[in-house]
């Protein structure tokens, strides 16, 4: 069974509290896009566990770190889970506020539902995908959404940007996360994200803010750069995914780039 685990972008966020645990509260919009990986996974004829093949940018670790195989192991601790052939592609990049680990866990924990005839709910699957990681539960129905909490609290959004033109780009920079939270001051913002959001894109440059954007800037100047070189090239909206490394813009026609994201990983299209 063949899937592409999808990319999403984060439209705005705002850390609102921390917690005596360490966590942190928030705000955001997860929105998916067409960016994807591939995940072939089949019942196996040759071995008792799994076994796991992979292509495109490099994965590197344990295998055992991977999210694939630990969504895998997740449900074989509990469910009768046959032993598969993993074949992995992956395109989207990592270190890039975009997803992608948690988008092929989540996926992982889908196709083995549909191959093992468990017949899991989705909001069971949201459950186990939690213990996966705080963003894995929105690429279970990976529709877009409001998320609260420590990013796992969903409200349903109605958002499309069907017709607009997203530029990802992302710069050969690592962002630690750890180290993105600890220079943020939790506050809460005057409007909620969630209305925010609900006005035209044109609007979005002056309400919608990434909490990350001014400590990880002032540590990587060039990830700023690519956010000011998206509105020169005429983004109605640009900003950092996540807590970076990538920076989108939206764009009302399709963007000409011509070669001024060299060295950049660089993806586009129509959104949907």
């Amino acid at each position: 069974m063949v899937v592409f685990p999808n990319a999403k972008i984060n439209i705005g966020l705002n850390i609102t509290e921390r917690r005596p645990d360490g966590y942190h509260h928030l705000e955001t919009v997860f929105y998916p896009v067409g960016l994807c990986d591939v995940l072939d996974v089949v019942p196996s004829d040759t071995c008792s566990d799994y076994s796991f093949s992979t292509d495109g940018i490099v994965v590197d670790g344990d295998v055992e770190d991977n999210l694939i195989i630990k969504a895998y192991r997740l449900l074989q601790s509990e469910y009768p889970v046959p032993p598969v052939d993993i074949t992995f592609i992956k395109q989207i990049p990592f270190g890039a506020g975009l997803g992608g680990g948690s988008s092929d866990a989540a996926f992982m924990l889908k196709v083995l539902n549909d191959l093992a005839a468990l017949k899991l709910s989705a909001k069971k699957m949201e459950e186990l995908a939690v213990r996966l990681g705080a963003d894995c539960p929105v690429f279970i129905k990976n529709r877009p959404v409001y998320a609260t909490g420590i990013g796992n609290v969903f409200k349903p959004l109605k958002l499309s940007l069907k017709g607009y033109y997203l530029l990802l780009v992302k710069p050969e920079v690592h962002v630690s996360t750890r180290d993105a939270y600890a220079l943020v001051t939790p506050q809460t913002p005057e409007v909620s994200l969630y209305d925010s959001v609900l006005q035209p894109v044109e609007e979005w440059k002056y309400t919608v803010k990434n909490d990350f954007e001014k400590s990880v800037f002032s540590r990587y100047p060039v990830i700023g750069e690519i956010k000011e070189q998206l509105y020169d090239t005429g983004a109605l909206y640009a900003s950092m995914s996540g807590s970076g490394s990538s920076v989108y813009g939206i764009f009302k026609t399709k963007p000409e780039i011509d070669d001024r994201f060299d060295s950049c990983f660089v993806s586009g299209g129509e959104l949907e």
